[in-house]
């Protein structure tokens, strides 16, 4: 990625709220308590015509008994290695912190490498302002320090002049405007951030056993049968009665989010605990957004006594409590055995190309005229409903119109026999398809 900044530092200094001031919108989570933040966080801003990518990391410690504590250390360090400048943050408030120290130790292997600025936080007086002077002795950076608000802004601008003075290119406006994404989605702890590090060939998002451990959605760029994705993985979707704390709250909603801005969803199950309630409410969330939907059935290998119709069993189960939805595939696999790891993500590309397919007017109504005539519309109330033309209409989503005499008598069992024979001719695995009917 060309232009990129690193916000780095220790915990609770004020990371994702600058982050979400060079991005421009409240991206990232933010909340009081430390270690909010854990995995690598991308967005993008634009400052007098330059463009950017910004990452947040999660906040530096060292020696403490955070579980979280070394893998966060390592997203950190992979931000710093993919940055062309480097933000490291301090708080006025709180002066040079031990940990502040122990960091620019961390630091003072790329000084030379790449630019690495300080950035006193919270410096929202002038007398805030020449407190920044005593993280001079940390000795890192370009000999600048920069006193900002995060909170309020105020300062960003010099600094945001001095950052992009070390970019070459003006960069792109939307990096990501046109590719296709596919979010990972499910219940906690199914998963989802093991697939998406397998599929990456890197460790995107921090992995434990630990439910609720991804906080924030993360975005990856992905190649894969010749095409080119942005795969999201999302915080675990759980009961609002199982929601306790504010954090995990927005991590929600931000699931949610990356749910309804995606092309695809890969709905996550655990196959040791079968499909339960939340894991259905997912796949309606997912329906009525009118999202492509990829059933992925982890844990494959935790089912011992394999018989032949486990698999045709477990899905028989899922098809009856997801009903009336019955256009997913439903795909059986196992991160940690990479079992048909990549079977799911052809079959996500598959789904995406046919929410995109257009079939022809003309095999249309050939088609599906012929399948009419075979069983007409039921006689409602006396009134004889007569289907004359079909077309697909120019939408986002495959949508059907069928032009009638009578479109009011049409009743739901014979739109549901139109969608089977529309999906048994003309594919449409993995996609909600809408039929309307229009008067002629």
């Amino acid at each position: 990625m060309k232009n990129t900044i690193a916000i780095v530092g220790r915990p609770n200094v004020g990371k994702s709220t600058l982050f979400n001031r060079l991005v421009g919108q409240r991206k990232a989570i933010m909340d009081n308590e430390s270690g909010v933040t854990r995995d690598r966080h991308y967005g993008y801003g634009e400052w007098t015509g330059t463009y950017y990518t910004v990452i947040d990391t999660g906040g530096y410690v060292h020696n403490s008994d955070d579980i979280f504590e070394g893998e966060i250390n390592k997203q950190v360090k992979l931000a710093i290695d993919e940055a062309d400048v480097v933000l490291f943050m301090v708080d006025v408030d709180a002066g040079v912190h031990h940990l502040d120290e122990e960091f620019a130790n961390v630091l003072r292997r790329y000084q030379g490498k790449k630019p690495i600025y300080i950035v006193a936080n919270k410096a929202d007086t002038n007398a805030r302002a020449h407190a920044a002077g005593e993280f001079y002795t940390l000795g890192i950076g370009n000999g600048e320090i920069f006193p900002i608000s995060s909170q309020s802004g105020s300062g960003t601008g010099d600094l945001l002049d001095a950052v992009i003075s070390h970019f070459e290119e003006i960069g792109e406006e939307e990096p990501d405007a046109g590719i296709p994404k596919i979010a990972v989605v499910g219940r906690p702890n199914v998963g989802k951030s093991s697939f998406v590090n397998l599929l990456l060939g890197t460790d995107r998002s921090i992995v434990t056993d630990i439910a609720g451990t991804t906080r924030d959605s993360i975005q990856a760029r992905y190649n894969a049968f010749g095409n080119e994705f942005i795969l999201v993985d999302t915080a675990g979707l759980r009961r609002k009665t199982k929601v306790h704390e504010d954090v995990e709250f927005y991590s929600v909603l931000r699931s949610i989010r990356a749910l309804e801005e995606s092309d695809v969803c890969i709905v996550m199950l655990d196959a040791t605990r079968g499909i339960e309630a939340q894991d259905v409410n997912i796949i309606g969330l997912a329906d009525k957004n009118r999202k492509g939907i990829v059933i992925l059935v982890n844990k494959w290998d935790l089912i011992e006594n394999k018989e032949t119709n486990t698999a045709k069993e477990f899905e028989e189960k899922i098809r009856e409590k997801i009903a009336p939805i019955n256009y997913p595939p439903i795909i059986f696999t196992s991160v940690l055995t990479k079992q048909r790891v990549h079977k799911a993500i052809e079959t996500a590309i598959e789904v995406y190309s046919n929410k995109r397919k257009k079939v022809p007017t003309s095999e249309l109504n050939e088609v599906m005229l012929r399948e009419i005539e075979k069983y007409p519309p039921p006689i409602t109330k006396g009134k004889m409903v007569r289907i004359k033309y079909v077309t697909q209409l120019p939408t986002h989503n495959p949508v059907f119109a069928f032009f009638c005499n009578l479109p009011q008598y049409v009743k739901e069992s014979y739109t549901r026999y139109l969608e089977n024979r529309l999906r048994e001719n003309f594919g449409f695995e993995g996609t909600p398809i809408g039929i309307i009917f229009r008067k002629k």
